[in-house]
């Protein structure tokens, strides 16, 4: 992992297109890319961001070595004269990015290029590869989270991960979201998150008999003891010697605070009610029960809906890999091409059939209402770069699709932040990532600023996204030019 060369993570018809720049003298326009996602993922209310750390060590490191070259070469597609213009090849241009860890809704720039066309047109796949897979686990993993309802969630996803990749990046996503550790060492080492683990059922069977395998565990681990109790019986064998591994460290004075037991199979509702009761009866009220098997956050809601006596989650499969999501969808659009003659940026608009993938023209930014009284969120507003949205003056907002749907804020009512951050500018970085604990403290200060009926994990509320009056304008033109063509 780290910092890794990956300029050739792109597709095909980008270099292609590159080439063709190069050949028709494009190869300097400056224009603006969006990269943003249409629906939230999981039929939740609002996405996470995150990927941002590596987009940034992706971008630094942007350049074709001999090697890659020499493969270019090789396929007989390029001509020397644009191979010699890719041996210098550097990114230098700026880029604006929605923070890791912030709540994000649809149609809104999560990144901004602005930069030389070719530079630009290369850095889409890798930028939407890295950004798509880390939001999407970080909002699953959110979902996870609040469905936990401030019980601690355990990242247990490596084994089942897509790849060494996923499996460590999506570790890092996660924590941002909220899990108060990860079993991928790796993601411990890189990220410096904590890790945490138990045993598995393969050290039971190694010993003659559970009773010992629990002995010898807690020997090793008094300050981590967690127990896995369904090698053989559940109720019959695995609490009873879990418990008297229990008394016997009590008496030695081993015994420390988080020690407990896990379930991984069976009626978890019914298991973990029966085996609190028997730790409560044998003076182990503070005994953790932890759960795993394939959990989700619908599986979660459910067994604390029926009363589960589970109080620490590990969730694997269905989380690492957004198990009912498969993709988060983010895609990347021109949005503007800069005239050097008239000196100003020439909107660009995506037209299509499905209202969807039509797309936001101009060189924009976001700026985040919210309410005075409470710091809610009340609408996101796209703008055209170069508008100013102060508190200080009177604000409409209205719906850019049913806009009759208006609401009018009074100065004094309402605060603004303006959500896209420079990250790059002139090709030199400009921005420095947080660690993924400062990551995740401010993830959850972000999810605080959402109503509580948006949070929700089936049917939210939805946080409007509203467009400037001057964005929708410069928008309803460039459709009915299109239409009058």
């Amino acid at each position: 992992m780290g910092a890794q060369n990956l300029t050739l993570l792109t597709d095909l018809y980008e270099l292609t297109m590159m080439q063709g720049y190069y050949f028709n003298s494009q190869s300097n326009a400056r224009v603006v890319f969006d990269a943003f996602y249409r629906s939230n993922p999981c039929g939740n209310g609002f996405a996470i961001s995150a990927g941002l750390d590596q987009v940034i060590d992706y971008i630094k490191n942007l350049s074709f070595s001999y090697e890659d070259i020499e493969y270019l070469r090789s396929t007989g597609i390029f001509r020397e004269e644009f191979l010699n213009y890719l041996h210098g090849f550097h990114f230098s241009g700026d880029v604006y990015a929605i923070p890791e860890g912030t709540v994000m809704f649809p149609r809104e720039p999560m990144i901004k290029i602005v930069a030389p066309i070719m530079e630009a047109q290369l850095i889409e796949p890798a930028i939407l590869n890295i950004i798509n897979h880390q939001s999407l686990i970080a909002t699953k993993t959110y979902r996870v989270v609040h469905a936990a309802g401030g019980d601690g969630v355990m990242e247990f996803g490596l084994r089942r991960a897509q790849g060494p990749d996923a499996g460590t990046y999506g570790a890092r996503a996660a924590m941002i979201a909220g899990c108060i550790g990860t079993s991928n060492v790796l993601a411990g080492k890189l990220f410096d998150v904590p890790v945490k683990g138990t045993h598995a059922h393969s050290w039971i069977m190694s010993f003659p008999d559970e009773l010992t395998a629990f002995r010898e565990y807690a020997k090793l681990y008094p300050g981590a003891c967690i127990l896995l109790v369904d090698t053989y019986n559940t109720l019959k064998s695995g609490v009873p010697n879990a418990i008297q591994t229990f008394k016997e460290m009590r008496e030695a004075g081993t015994l420390q605070k988080g020690y407990g037991i896990r379930l991984d199979s069976g009626d978890l509702t019914y298991l973990s009610n029966r085996a609190r009761k028997m730790l409560d009866e044998a003076g182990f009220p503070d005994a953790l029960i932890c759960a795993s098997n394939d959990l989700d956050e619908m599986i979660i809601e459910s067994l604390k809906a029926q009363g589960a006596s589970i109080n620490s989650w590990g969730v694997g499969t269905k989380m690492i890999t957004s198990a009912d999501w498969s993709s988060f969808g983010g895609v990347y659009k021109l949005a503007a091409i800069y005239d050097e003659e008239k000196g100003e940026y020439i909107p660009k608009i995506k037209i299509s059939e499905n209202s969807e993938k039509v797309t936001n023209p101009g060189n924009k930014t976001i700026y985040r209402i919210y309410s005075k009284e409470d710091h809610k969120i009340i609408a996101d507003l796209i703008t055209l770069a170069d508008e100013v949205i102060s508190p200080d003056e009177e604000l409409l907002l209205f719906d850019p699709v049913e806009t009759w749907k208006r609401t009018l804020l009074k100065p004094g009512e309402f605060e603004v932040k303006e959500v896209l951050q420079p990250v790059f500018k002139n090709g030199t970085c400009v921005y420095e990532s947080p660690s993924v604990m400062e990551l995740q403290k401010f993830c959850r200060e972000e999810i605080n600023t959402l109503w509580p009926e948006s949070q929700r994990l089936t049917n939210p509320h939805p946080v409007y996204v509203d467009l400037s009056e001057k964005l929708y304008n410069l928008k309803k033109q460039l459709l009915d030019e299109a239409h009058r063509v």
